[in-house]
Parts: C-alpha cells; sequence; structure tokens
C-alpha cells in the first residue's frame, strides 16, 4: 500500500517553527539565505525599491518564517495555511516582532481571496507536499494582477533527490533529521513539469535557480552526525548547510513567473 504524505507534521510540530532546537527551523537558517535575497532582488528589479505599496500572498505560510521576511521588505503582507496550529503561531510571532500581517486559514487550492487582489505571490516547499499542486498554480494565477509575480521553490525528482531527501533525511538512522513521509519522492515535480502548469495558468517562467550545499558530502554527513549527537542545534546546523545559488537544478531549485498582460478571469 502506497504511504500518504504526512502533513500533519505542520499541526503536530506548529510550536517548533521559531525552535533552534527543531527541525523545521532550518527553513529559516539553510533555506532562507538561499531564496530571501534573490525574492528581493527579482522585487526591487519589478517595483522599485519601495516595496511599501506592494500587496503579496504567502501561501502555505506555516508558522511564517518566509512571511516575515517580505514583511520586513516592506510588503504588505497576507499569509494562508491549513494548519490552524501554525497560524497561531504565526500571529504571535509577527506580533512579538511588530509585524502587521494578515493570517488567514485557508487551503491553496481554494484561497479565501478575490480575483487579482495581489502584485506577487509566493509558493514555498508547499507544492511538493499538495496531490493537486497544479490547482495551487491556478488559484495563484487567479488572484494575481496582470504582470504579478509568482515565486516558488520546489524539490525535482531525481535519484539525488531520493536519496538525500528520502532515505537520509527520513529512512536511515544515522541521518534521519525529520519524520517519515513529510516527503514523498513521488510529489517532487521536476522543472519541467512546473514550467508547463504555469504556462497552462498564463504564468511565463521568468528564471529558474538551484541549490547546493557549498561544502564536500563527507563535511556535510559530518555536521549531521554532530546534530544527532546533540553537540549542535538545528540552528548551528542550518547556518553550516545554508544554501547557495547554483546552476544545478536537481536537488531544490527556485524561480518566478509573471502573469501575463490582459489575462482575466471571469466568475
Amino acid at each position: 500500500m502506497a504511504a500518504d504524505i504526512n502533513n500533519r507534521v505542520y499541526d503536530d510540530f506548529a510550536d517548533t517553527w521559531w525552535d533552534e532546537h527543531e527541525f523545521l527551523h532550518l527553513l529559516k537558517v539553510m533555506v532562507n539565505p538561499w531564496r530571501v535575497p534573490y525574492f528581493k532582488n527579482v522585487l526591487v528589479k519589478y517595483y522599485d525599491e519601495d516595496l511599501s505599496h506592494l500587496r503579496l500572498l504567502d501561501i502555505g505560510c506555516g508558522g511564517g518564517v518566509l512571511t516575515e521576511e517580505f514583511a520586513s521588505m516592506g510588503c504588505r503582507v497576507t499569509g494562508i495555511d491549513i494548519s490552524p496550529r501554525s497560524i497561531a503561531v504565526a500571529q504571535a510571532h509577527a506580533a512579538l516582532a511588530g509585524l502587521a500581517i494578515d493570517y488567514r486559514v485557508g487551503s491553496g487550492t481554494s484561497l479565501p481571496v478575490e480575483d487579482g487582489s495581489f502584485d506577487a505571490v509566493s509558493c514555498c516547499d508547499v507544492l511538493e507536499h499538495i496531490q493537486d499542486w497544479k490547482q495551487v498554480i491556478a488559484e495563484a494565477s487567479r488572484v494575481l494582477v496582470p504582470g504579478g509575480l509568482f515565486f516558488f521553490d520546489t524539490i525535482n525528482r531525481t535519484r539525488k533527490s531520493q536519496a538525500i531527501f528520502i532515505y537520509g533525511l527520513q529512512k536511515l538512522s544515522l541521518t534521519r533529521l525529520m519524520p517519515e513521509n513529510t516527503h514523498l519522492w513521488k510529489m517532487f515535480i521536476t522543472p519541467k513539469e512546473i514550467t508547463s502548469a504555469l504556462k497552462e495558468q498564463g504564468l511565463a517562467v521568468q528564471d529558474m535557480q538551484g541549490g547546493k550545499i557549498p561544502k564536500n558530502p563527507l563535511a556535510t554527513l559530518l555536521d549531521v552526525r554532530q546534530q544527532k549527537q546533540g553537540r549542535i542545534n538545528f540552528a548551528e546546523l542550518g547556518r553550516r548547510l545554508e544554501l547557495k545559488l547554483d546552476a544545478d537544478l536537481s536537488l531544490n531549485y527556485l524561480g518566478f513567473a509573471r502573469k501575463e498582460w490582459g489575462l482575466y478571469y471571469a466568475d
């Protein structure tokens, strides 16, 4: 019997998004340094330095580790997630940080927002967790204004990603960092597949970049083992293994697409 993806982790571990000792914190310390400067550079290129009038929707925002970055850039941000517990954590943390973010519980496949409500939409570390990910893209296109930007990052479906994300990070006891079925290899998305799905919804890919750990495999393994042995926490592990932009799309990759001008949706 085929396994189902374990999206319960985002409820079960909702209190740990900002906890340096838990695996969800890797998204902040290991992944954000890779994607946040990239997304900011694109926003500034298309919308200028002042982003205070830019309306941005973060789909699958979780505890807000990426959402807060967009808010700190000055964007007017809405975050939507299907996990009520994660939304509660995100709301509490934003209040502590003094950030005005509109957080809502909702599904990426049926967004509770009106057509053409946003200048930009982000959907990061999300699509590979949703069976009907193409519907998420359709919804993102619906709520974007013509000319609006869609940001994404996800995981490529390759033998290399299967070895690392499935066997290395979920199955092997020596290197396991997250619960089994947090990811399913069959749900990973190739660049060709996402490009095609975006095109079907009037979103033209402008760029894609890969992610790479700038360390050799042995040094990476030693860092993971130190975390497993309790010698370093996840925050330190993430800093040591911080992703860098790379031309290789075989593991993590990110990018952005632009909605075609003149594309509207009827009720």
